[in-house]
């Protein structure tokens, strides 16, 4: 609808998460634009719906909408402090005089309404994402729901888990992002108060144009507007009641950290030394020939950095004063706009990662190896616990343990030395003790548990 910026600006130079995506688009200038004509020719069906209009109306202002200058409209909007004047002003003019055209309505119905769905356009992109993500991690929950590696505490070793349980806790926090989102999906409503929230002026047309009195037209009104946008109907207008955008601010950041979480365990477990993980098509680097950088996770950790900060923009938001706020809802737009671009690239580049992920074994069981048996000492201190109490059992092992350290001895060498624990336990059980695979816990019954939960 809109014609393309002749001057374009922010094409995603330094945005290489969202350059090119489906979210930049829906969320970009042109999808607004298209957004708020939507919102205006919504708001002219429901006044033709409820008589505050004739029939046509609405079919005459969309053909108006035809390419309109973007541009233009961006450059007026300084004029009034929004777009929605510009826009409101050629629409009118290209009407002849615009008799219907925004009638009743102020900037914030319309602009609000326009980023509610561009919203629901983003949200939809993205919980399709989340989907080929949930499903993704499924199959490597259950591929390598038995295969050892070390869970780390604090960056340490701490017991053995399994890359199944791994898988199976991400996949646990994109579903409830899935969750969270498509709550927050269903109830994005329309917007239309009026001035000051009263729809005084839609009451108003009613009486001029002489219909009978009816209290409720305005009500009627409402709800036509936001089954004519696809939206919710709001209860009351919420030019300063902003819980719509707070609960999108909320879902948001908890999805970045829900993805980003993911990012930050792939990009930990493919440090060279570690290699348990690394990404099927790896980044290169500009000066060094060998690399092959986990590009799209250190992307979405990227995003994942950014998005609790433009939400607390939006939270600030929340303390609006008056019936329509000076600066509040203004601070909200961009914010609000790359949160849902942010998060919509990440969940696509999650997908991708977690599809093309190549799974190491051989290195987790290198690397569950690599302390000689630390890493098992709370199975072995729960063995011996029974044979001379806990205390002495967990103060062996600790000297044990540092001993290994110092020496570099496997933890059952150094056990021999620990008068009070040596030789307590036959050599095929202290075998069988400090291998790792021995105390992975319910982990495979975990993972089998978590699979269960479905979207």
């Amino acid at each position: 609808m809109p014609s393309p910026d002749p001057c374009p600006g922010d094409i995603g130079l330094l945005t290489p998460l969202t350059a090119g995506t489906a979210v930049a688009a829906a969320t970009g200038d042109a999808a607004l634009l298209d957004a708020m004509v939507r919102a205006e020719v919504a708001l002219v069906r429901a006044q033709s719906d409820v008589g505050l209009a004739p029939a046509g109306a609405a079919d005459a202002l969309l053909a108006a909408a035809d390419d309109l200058d973007l541009g233009s409209i961006a450059l007026r909007a300084r004029a009034s402090g929004n777009p929605v004047v510009p826009l409101a002003a050629d629409l009118a003019a290209r009407t002849g005089g615009g008799a219907h055209v925004h009638c009743g309505a102020t900037s914030q119905d319309i602009l609000d309404t326009a980023l509610m769905l561009v919203a629901a356009e983003a949200l939809d992109l993205t919980l399709t994402d989340l989907e080929r993500t949930a499903a993704e991690l499924a199959r490597l929950a259950e591929r390598y729901r038995d295969t050892p590696m070390a869970g780390r505490t604090l960056t340490q070793h701490a017991v053995p888990t399994t890359f199944g349980l791994k898988a199976a806790g991400w996949r646990s926090l994109v579903l409830a992002a899935h969750r969270r989102l498509t709550a927050v999906r269903a109830t994005l409503p329309a917007q239309l108060g009026g001035a000051a929230g009263t729809l005084a002026a839609f009451q108003a047309q009613a009486e001029v144009a002489g219909a009978p009195r009816d209290p409720d037209v305005a009500l009627r009104l409402l709800a036509a507007f936001a089954s004519r946008t696809g939206l919710a109907e709001p209860l009351l207008p919420w030019h300063t009641l902003r819980t719509p955008v707070a609960d999108l601010a909320g879902v948001l950041a908890f999805t970045a950290g829900a993805l980003g979480k993911i990012a930050a365990d792939v990009l930990t477990l493919s440090r060279t030394e570690i290699g348990e993980l690394s990404e099927g098509d790896g980044g290169g680097s500009s000066a060094m020939p060998h690399k092959a950088n986990p590009v799209r996770a250190t992307l979405v950790a990227a995003a994942a950095r950014q998005v609790p900060a433009l939400a607390a923009v939006l939270f600030a938001a929340v303390a609006a004063e008056d019936e329509r706020p000076a600066g509040a809802w203004h601070a909200e737009w961009q914010p609000l706009r790359e949160s849902l671009r942010l998060v919509g690239a990440a969940a696509r580049a999650t997908a991708e990662l977690v599809a093309g992920l190549h799974v190491h074994p051989h290195r987790m069981a290198d690397n569950l190896h690599h302390t000689g048996g630390l890493i098992v000492s709370e199975h072995l201190a729960v063995a011996l616990a029974p044979i001379v109490g806990r205390t002495e059992a967990r103060q062996a092992l600790a000297r044990a343990a540092a001993r290994a350290v110092e020496e570099a001895l496997d933890l059952d060498e150094a056990l021999g030395s620990e008068p009070s624990v040596a030789g307590l336990l036959p050599d095929r059980r202290l075998r069988e003790l400090t291998d790792p695979a021995n105390y992975l816990g319910a982990a495979a019954v975990l993972v089998d548990r978590a699979l269960k939960e479905h979207l």
